[in-house]
C-alpha cells in the first residue's frame, strides 16, 4: 500500500529548494515514527515521490507527494502525526491510502494551476490577455542544459483568464511539455509592450486528464 499526500508549501519556505524541500520531508516522516519504507543496498534511504518539483520563490497550495507504507496506518493518524513533524510553512491536508498498483501521481500530472498577482499596477498586461489568447503561436526561446531553440508556448496554455486583477493560468505539465509562470510572464509582456512585472506566484492545484485535482482518484 502507499499514500497519496496532499500538502501546503507556504510563506519562506517557497524559497526552499527541491532537494531541501525533499530532506525536510524526510526528517519530519523520520521523527514522525511513521512506518514508511526504505531502499535497499548499501545507503539505504527514504522512499518518496513527488508529483511536480515546484520551483524556487513559488508557494504551492495543494501539492502531491507519494510513499509507500510497511503497515497499514489510518489517514486522520498519518495527517496528525506527520504535521507534529513538520517545520512552520510545511503542513499536509490531506492524506489518501491507496493499492500498489494505482498509477503514480507522475504519470497521471497533466497540468497546473497557477494565481500570477502583480505586486505593482500592470493594466497594460492584463488588458493584453485576450489577445494574447487569440494567437495560433505564441514563439519561445526554450533554453535546455546543453542547447537553445525556439518552441511555441501556445498549445502548451490551456486556460488563462484575468480575475480581480490577478492571472489566472492553467498551464501544462506533462511529458509532452512544460510551460512556466516566468514564460508565460516574459511572452505575455512582450505582446503587450510592457516591462515584466514583479508578481506573487502560487501554484494552487495540479491536474490529471480530465483537469481533475490529481488528489481526486
Amino acid at each position: 500500500m502507499k499514500m497519496l499526500v496532499v500538502y501546503q508549501k507556504l510563506g519562506s519556505h517557497r524559497f526552499l529548494g527541491h532537494l531541501d524541500l525533499q530532506r525536510a520531508m524526510q526528517r519530519a516522516l523520520r521523527r514522525s515514527g511513521l512506518p514508511v519504507c526504505y531502499s535497499q543496498g548499501f545507503n539505504p534511504h527514504l522512499l518518496l515521490s513527488f508529483a511536480a518539483p515546484l520551483p524556487v520563490g513559488i508557494q504551492g497550495e495543494r501539492e502531491i507527494m507519494e510513499l509507500p507504507l510497511g503497515e497499514p496506518v489510518t489517514e486522520n493518524d498519518f495527517l496528525r502525526r506527520l504535521n507534529a513533524a513538520l517545520p512552520e510553512g510545511l503542513k499536509t491536508l490531506q492524506a489518501r491510502l491507496l493499492s500498489d498498483d494505482t498509477a503514480p501521481a507522475m504519470a497521471r500530472l497533466e497540468a497546473a494551476v497557477y494565481t500570477i498577482v502583480p505586486r505593482e499596477e500592470a493594466p497594460g498586461l492584463l488588458a493584453a490577455v485576450p489577445g494574447f489568447m487569440a494567437q495560433t503561436s505564441i514563439p519561445y526561446l526554450k533554453k535546455t542544459k546543453s542547447a537553445e531553440r525556439m518552441d511555441d508556448l501556445r498549445p502548451l496554455i490551456y486556460n488563462l483568464l484575468v480575475k480581480q486583477g490577478a492571472l489566472h493560468a492553467v498551464l501544462a505539465i506533462n511529458e509532452r511539455g512544460t510551460a512556466r509562470p516566468d514564460q508565460l510572464l516574459v511572452s505575455l509582456a512582450a505582446f503587450a509592450g510592457v516591462a515584466s512585472p514583479r508578481c506573487a506566484v502560487t501554484r494552487a492545484a495540479l491536474l490529471d486528464g480530465r483537469m481533475a485535482p490529481l488528489e481526486n482518484l
